[in-house]
């Protein structure tokens, strides 16, 4: 539950909710495709079309799963 305050000093209090926003974005995606499993280019896409640019947190290029 978010503080009705509006402090969210907390850096916790965002991750977990960008995590969220994340699941509920691999989920939509999930249930748009038509096989038994979301292609791992699919969730890379979900994953790297982010407000932010989807930069990795590492500043590596690739994304999630790259080396």
């Amino acid at each position: 539950m978010v503080s009705s305050t509006g402090d969210r000093s907390g850096g916790h209090d965002d991750a977990a909710l960008d995590e969220i926003d994340l699941a509920g974005e691999l989920m939509i995606a999930a249930t748009a495709t038509t096989g038994d499993r979301l292609p791992t280019e699919r969730i890379d896409e979900v994953l790297l079309d982010r407000p932010d640019g989807g930069a990795p947190a590492d500043g590596t290029a690739g994304g999630p799963g790259r080396v």
